[in-house]
Formats: structure tokens, sequence, C-alpha cells
């Protein structure tokens, strides 16, 4: 069963009108023809229609339309056709080899001639791409893939072609439909052209000139640079003194440059290059000659001027007189060699890793030691600064010293950008302190001390208390406070509290104020152990390495004694215990902070379950309040960016969706919501998350009851935190540090 493939599916009237035409039988329109079909348009019995375009057995490939099917796959043939010379007595024909291309999608044909150089014939496409009809007397039927073989011939257009041969996938295709494909036939040559090839081969130039091919070393080594560190000892000569060059040698044309390095305040003026790029000659300026002396041909005078005034001249094939010059190449330049650049012996000291590995590459070497050429820098003569005056701040008075136009001190701009309030992220370090003091009256006093860490500022608030005779608020103004102990009136600048100052259990003095540091924010903890390479205190690796170095010796009754401090063998201990156990341990060589630290990581948290309708209602509110319903768009982004089409999405996707829609929540409050709605692959629900915010068709009643209220870390007010460490594992803590016992 075959069957054909058109280019342009056709519908049946169509096929119809196409295949017949219409003529008239006594005096009567009908339709006439040998394809004239029958009822319905049916073919009558016996009756075989020809193709149109070719056919190909079905079952083979895909039932796609053919211009799917064979959609850039086409046939070529290597063809010739003769053409007749007249009137020309060089030549009476001429042979001339083409392509001819056939497109299998729609049966049409291309003839394309190659250019020639100088054939003096207009040559390209021959026969423009379109489906070509058969000779007479068939013309109303085209050229289809039967036609086409090896050591054939076809006419196009009353011009016969040669079928000589044909590429490898024509003879696959051709084989594949079943065609016994003939032998290749010979290609004659153009007589013509074979006699103008072999005078261009006789003749000998009038003048031989010569050819340098140097487009092979450019495409090689084009950009390719090696770079020499040099030195040229001038000393000799008046006012001179060692120069530093640097050597530029381009291996795309063996040309050298060089610069010069001119020093800060040398006096020299700087001038672009050295050496401008150029072949630099080895016997400079030794051999100088007059200019159109060197040269790469020689001249001979042939008549002398003695034939009517008038000479002749042709070029010297020997070179007699050429002058030979020998240039510095690549092999020349090493590490400690002296080149001459016109007269001056530069030194070659060092060279860069790109050199080097040409080098040893290239030649095998090995050994790049470089030469020292420079000389030693002078010592560093360090800036004094009269002392400080009292007048202003230190930072101002300095600057007085520094140039003649007096500037402000310029405050750390990138820390201030970095460390600033950014939402929840307060960059605020909160510390509840006690007044050391031996009077009754302010033992009790406490404060809150705050370090701004965007700009190392300390600030001191009292806090209130009934029937102490003391009123609260502020203690000092948030200012940059120095350590004690230093001389007011110095050159140097003052030593002021840092961050890793206070922990807790430092003590601190602020302007002769003792205070001992009892309790942090649970912002602060955080913080320090996130940052714990700038905080010694809170990286439980140094504590635990410390801890270790201190109880190893004991490490048995070590063991022994966290065991009695659990007669109940639950692995778990109160913190008080612990903290007194830590400190008889370590004999007070651990600080406070760092006992918590250690209490903290090997500590039994409760986790807070937290209402998801609360969070849901505080977010409805918010929407309602800002009139966002665009509910419906919002899930069809969240289509959209699923690609596996799960329903899921991860957590940082989701929320920058969300940041995209400019949804009117708070950061915090997004992520906790989002958090709600995750898997265990931090993967989140979209769907329920969308259909959890709409409060048009999801409403929730507001005020809805938590099990644990929620309490933001900035509202402390120097009472114990939320969440407070009550219980420790003191197993993983020996196993870590003493490991496990045998």
């Amino acid at each position: 069963a075959q069957y054909p493939l058109f280019p342009n599916p056709l519908t049946r009237k169509e096929k119809f009108h196409k295949s017949q035409h219409w003529g008239y039988c006594n005096k009567i329109a009908m339709l006439v023809g040998e394809d004239k079909p029958g009822i319905g348009g049916e073919p009558l019995h016996g009756q075989k229609l020809k193709p149109k375009y070719s056919v190909f057995p079905r079952g083979v490939g895909s039932d796609a339309p053919s211009w799917v099917a064979f959609d850039k796959q086409v046939l070529s043939f290597d063809a010739y056709f003769e053409e007749e010379v007249p009137e020309k007595n060089q030549e009476l024909y001429r042979i001339r080899h083409c392509k001819i291309y056939f497109y299998l999608e729609d049966d049409t044909i291309q003839v394309v001639e190659p250019q020639v150089k100088n054939s003096g014939i207009p040559q390209g496409t021959i026969v423009r791409r379109h489906r070509i009809p058969l000779p007479p007397p068939n013309e109303d039927q085209f050229y289809t893939v039967d036609y086409f073989n090896i050591n054939r011939e076809v006419i196009f257009y009353a011009r016969r072609y040669k079928i000589a041969d044909c590429d490898q996938f024509t003879k696959h295709f051709l084989r594949k439909l079943g065609v016994r494909l003939n032998p290749p036939a010979y290609h004659p040559e153009d007589p013509y052209t074979r006699e103008r090839q072999k005078m261009a081969d006789n003749m000998k130039p009038l003048r031989p000139y010569e050819r340098f091919d140097t487009l092979r070393q450019f495409l090689e080594h084009d950009g390719h640079v090696l770079r020499f560190y040099c030195m040229w000892d001038d000393t000799e000569s008046t006012f001179g003194d060692p120069r530093e060059l640097i050597l530029h040698y381009f291996l795309a044309d063996d040309t050298i440059e060089i610069k010069e390095v001119i020093p800060i305040n040398s006096g020299r003026d700087a001038v672009p290059l050295f050496l401008n790029r150029r072949k630099l000659s080895k016997f400079a300026p030794a051999g100088l000659y007059q200019p159109g002396a060197i040269t790469d041909r020689t001249v001979l005078n042939v008549f002398g001027g003695l034939v009517g005034n008038k000479g002749r001249y042709i070029l010297d094939n020997r070179k007699t007189g050429t002058v030979h010059q020998e240039f510095y190449k690549d092999s020349d330049l090493t590490i400690g060699a002296t080149i001459n650049v016109w007269g001056r012996r530069v030194i070659l000291c060092d060279c860069d890793e790109f050199t080097k590995e040409y080098y040893r590459t290239k030649y095998g070497i090995k050994d790049f030691s470089p030469i020292p050429f420079k000389a030693p820098p002078p010592p560093k003569i360090e800036k004094t600064f009269p002392p400080y005056t009292g007048f202003g701040s230190e930072e101002d008075s300095l600057c007085s010293c520094l140039s003649l136009l007096l500037k402000p001190p310029q405050k750390d701009f990138k820390k201030f950008m970095e460390k600033d309030r950014k939402g929840l992220e307060s960059n605020l370090l909160r510390f509840l302190a006690k007044y050391i003091t031996d009077n009754p009256i302010d033992k009790d006093r406490q404060f809150i001390i705050s370090y701004f860490l965007s700009d190392d500022t300390i600030s001191v608030f009292e806090t209130p208390q009934r029937n102490t005779g003391i009123l609260g608020g502020k203690f000092l103004e948030r200012s940059r406070i120095k350590k004690p102990g230093q001389e007011l009136f110095k050159s140097e600048m003052s030593e002021y509290f840092k961050a890793q100052d206070l922990f807790v259990g430092a003590k601190v003095c602020f302007h002769g104020h003792n205070f001992l540091l009892m309790d942090a924010d649970e912002y602060a903890f955080n913080y320090m152990e996130r940052h714990a390479d700038e905080f010694p205190v809170a990286d439980i690796n140094l504590i635990l390495n410390k801890l270790k170095a201190i109880g190893e010796p004991s490490s048995r009754e070590i063991k022994q004694v966290f065991a009695a401090a659990d007669p109940q063998h639950t692995k778990v201990i109160e913190y008080d215990s612990f903290r007194n156990l830590m400190v008889n341990i370590t004999g007070g060589k651990l600080s406070e902070h760092e006992i918590m630290t250690i209490g903290r990581y090997y500590s039994v948290r409760d986790e807070i379950e937290m209402d998801i309708n609360f969070l849901l209602a505080v977010a409805q509110e918010q929407l309602k309040k800002n009139s966002f319903e665009n509910f419906r768009q919002l899930s069809a982004t969240f289509v959209y960016n699923d690609r596996e089409k799960c329903g899921l999405l991860p957590h940082e996707k989701c929320r920058t969706v969300c940041k995209s829609f400019r949804l009117p929540l708070a950061d915090d409050l997004l992520r906790a919501i989002l958090t709600m709605f995750e898997d265990d692959k931090e993967q989140v629900d979209y769907k329920k998350f969308v259909n959890g915010l709409n409060w048009r068709e999801n409403p929730i009643p507001t005020f809805q009851t938590i099990k644990v209220p929620i309490k933001y870390e900035d509202d402390w007010s120097g009472q114990p935190p939320s969440l407070p460490v009550k219980r420790i594992k003191y197993l993983p803590l020996i196993e870590d540090v003493f490991g496990i016992e045998e």
C-alpha cells in the first residue's frame, strides 16, 4: 500500500479541480481528460490515477505530513552538462559541473553551479527551487524521486544533465526505497580549463616576488604576549640611575615593545613607551645603515641607461647584495640574559606565569629563579601626631592633623548599613546588669545596657523599682564609651568598648560606674551564637576544647559527679545544679556566659505549638484593611511557577511570589504562615496557603486564642527570657568532651 505525500493538505474538492480541466463536447461544457472520475468523484473501475507527488511505502517512519517528516532533508546529486561555445577557436564546447538538490518535502528541485575563480561565466543558481515538469510529451507531470539515479540523465527545460554521483545520505535514502543504484559515472574535465591550467603552470613570472607566509603564526599566537621584568643600569652616565623596564614580546609577529616603570616623584617625564613595537636587531647600533639600504630584495640594472636614456630593472634571484639582519627571537629571551636595545644593555630579571608556562612547554626550561633588581624599600617613616588637646573629640582633632583642609571625621557607613535595624533584626545587644557597690541602697538597682552594633554606641537605662527612693529612666546617654585606665592627653587613639567586651558575667566600668552583667535577652544570645567567630564566649567548639583541656586529667571523677547529680537516671539535670557542677569542675575558669552557652546547646526545650488559626486571622485582618482581594491571580501565579504541577513550591519561592504581589503582610508573619504549611522537605502547599488567606471565601473569626501568646524579642524589660534553660542533657556533653566510656 502506497500513499502520496502532499506538501499542503487539500480538500477533496480542491483535489478534484486540480486533477481535471474543463472542455466542450457537443457544445456542452463538461469535464474531459484521462483522469475524469466517475460518479461522486471516485475513480472508475480499472482506472489508474497518476501520482502528482513522490510516493513512499506506508509503515516506514511516522504518519506526519511530508512537510514535517521530510523537513530539511535534501537529496544531493553531482551532475554536469555540456554547453556549446560558438564563434570561438580556443574551445568548441565547455563542461560545466553543478549540484542538483531534490527537496523531499515538496518535490522541488534546485540546480546550483559552484563558483570558479576567473571563469568569466555567471555562476551560482542555474535553476531556482521549484517543481520542474517532465520534458514533452509529459509536460503535465513533474519530476519525482523515481526519476533520479546515478549514471542517469535528466532534462530540465531542454538542458540535459548527466548525474555522475551523489552523497551518502542520498544513497542510503534511495536504497531504503528499493532503488538499485548504478555505479558512479566518469567526471569529464573541461578541455579549455585544462589548457588554461597548463599555461599557468608553465608560465614563469617575470618578477620573482617572494611571499612570506605569517598567517599561521598570527592565527596560532594572536594575543599571546611574553612579559619580562627588566633593568637597565644607567648609573655610569651623569645623573643616571637604575631604570626599571617591562619587555613585551608578541608571539604573533616576533615584535618587541618596552615600557618604563617610572617611580613617583622621580622627576622624569612619563612617556608612553621606552621602545615602540618593532623587531629588535641584535647588532644595533653597530651596523647602522642609510635609508633604503636594508631591503628584502636586490635590484639589477639591465641596460644602465644606454638605450634612449631609459633603464630597465629586474629583481636579483640570488640576492647578492642583500643585507642580512638578525633579530631577537623568543629563544634569545631567558632570565639572566642581556639584550642590546639600541646600545643599552638591558638585563632580563623575571617574568610572569604565562611566560614561564610557555618556556616550560616549548623549551623544557624549569629553572625560573628571579634576579633581584629592585633596591630594598626605604624604612617607612611612621607619622607622629601631636597629643590630644582636650577640645572636641579625638577623631576630630586627628583629622585636623591629616590635611590642610579640615574635614570632619568619617563614619563607617558600610557597617552602619549592614548592622542597622531591619524589621525584627534589631542588631541590638541588651544585657541585664546590677550596680557593683558596697552601698546597700544601690545594690538592688538594675540596669539595661544596650549595645548598638551599627555604630558601637552604648546606652544605659535604669529599670524603675517600687519603694527604692530612686527614679528609673535614662542613666547614660547613647554614646561611645572609653575603656578605663587610659591616659587622656596622648597621640594614640583611645580604646572603646566593643561588642566582644560585653557578655554575661563580665564586669565593665562606664565613666566610673561599675556594672556586673547578669543576663541577656534571647536576641543577644542568638546573635552571638550565630556569629561565634566574633564572640569566643558563644563558640561552642572553643568552649568544649577549653573544658576538655581543664577536665581531661579527672574525666572519670567528672562522670561520677554528673551521675551522682542524677540519682533517678533521667539523663537530665536542672540548670542550677549543672551550673554549680561546671563552676566546681573548672574552678571558675569558665565565665558565666560560656556556661550558659553550654547549657543552651545541650538544653531540653519545650516546643511551642502556635495556633495557625490565630495567625491566619491576623493575616486576614491585615489583608481586609488593605482591601487585598486578588487571590485568584495569586493562585494562578503559584500554578505557573509550579513546573512539575505537584502543588508544592519551596519556601523562598513562595515568599518571592508574595513579595512580587506586594502582599500587605509583615515579613515575619508571612514566614510563620508559610512554615505552617510546609512538609518535611520544606515544600509549601500553596493551594492551602492561598485558601487560608482568602478572607472572602474562608473567613476566620478574629481574636482566636493561642496556646502561648506571641512575644517579640524586642519587648524585653530585663526579666528572664520566655524560654529559659531549665534542664540539661548531660550525657551528650560528656560524650562530646571525654568520649564514650569503653
